[in-house]
């Protein structure tokens, strides 16, 4: 009893910030550690000094790959055809209709390329690292997100929040009301939490008077858990201090369609890599 008291104070003063009469916020803030440091995996595009304020906030980034540090492209040249087996390759072969041998091959690699340069990821090498493998899971959920029945079937407008796949879709009378979109959830020791909840307070600007943070569109679930945009990669990081990120055109899609008390049902567990 006192263990599950010290985890959930901890995960307050991680994932909230307190207001005046409505009760507490969230933030997510990524920690300074990374997936790509546990696969060995780095940018695939190191940023340059000034280039990212040359970038309007409202214009479109591509999606950083992270790829093997002999593969990082420099600059804004043409990237060669990666030879390399990336952990995602199985995966990328069988949604492109390739032999799925789990071997990089030239027709592969041209495949993989023209499906990154589809999904704004870059660098374009062919190389299916985690957030090729990321978007192919997203493009697989389109057809049936629910086809595995964990989100609950009703008549309630119940945002639905797939950990195992990092995705979150809408459903209502067993009908999609908004396709699956990718998230990024709690980081290890922040995981976001299980169960079913509703949704108890909207902020379309909310900043956290914790972090002093930007939390556009959010919309608290859990005791400061919520769902809300992030100005930053979707892809970047290891994750929030437990709420469930959004990229900004996602989360206003999802602000549009949700509303104060609609359900959001919440299961799975993070992937580690």
């Amino acid at each position: 009893m006192r263990e599950g008291m010290k985890r959930t104070f901890s995960a307050l003063l991680v994932c909230a910030s307190l207001l005046a009469a409505a009760g507490p916020s969230a933030v997510a803030v990524a920690p300074p550690s990374a997936p790509w440091q546990v696969t060995g995996l780095v940018p695939g595009r190191p940023q340059e000094p000034g280039r990212a304020a040359a970038v309007s906030p409202g214009a479109p980034r591509p999606h950083l790959e992270y790829v093997p540090r002999s593969g990082a492209v420099r600059g804004l040249r043409e990237p060669a055809c990666s030879r390399t087996t990336g952990p995602y390759q199985r995966q990328a072969e069988r949604y492109l209709g390739r032999e799925v041998d789990g071997r990089q091959s030239q027709g592969d690699c041209r495949a993989i390329r023209r499906f990154q340069q589809a999904h704004r990821i870059a660098p374009a090498t062919g190389f299916a690292g985690p957030v090729t493998g990321a978007t192919v899971r997203l493009m697989r959920a389109r057809k049936d997100p629910n086809r595995a029945g964990h989100c609950p079937d009703t008549a309630e407008r119940t945002a639905c929040v797939d950990l195992d796949r990092q995705l979150m879709w809408v459903q209502q009378d067993g009908r999609v009301i908004l396709d699956p979109v990718t998230i990024r959830s709690g980081a290890p020791t922040m995981e976001t939490r299980t169960g079913a909840y509703r949704i108890y307070l909207r902020h379309r600007r909310h900043i956290s008077n914790l972090y002093h943070t930007a939390m556009p569109y959010a919309q608290f679930f859990d005791r400061g858990e919520a769902l809300h945009g992030v100005y930053e990669d979707i892809y970047s990081g290891p994750g929030s201090h437990g709420c469930v990120n959004l990229t900004m055109t996602d989360a206003r899609r999802v602000w549009e369609v949700l509303r104060k008390g609609d359900v959001v049902y919440v299961w799975g567990r993070k992937p580690s890599v």
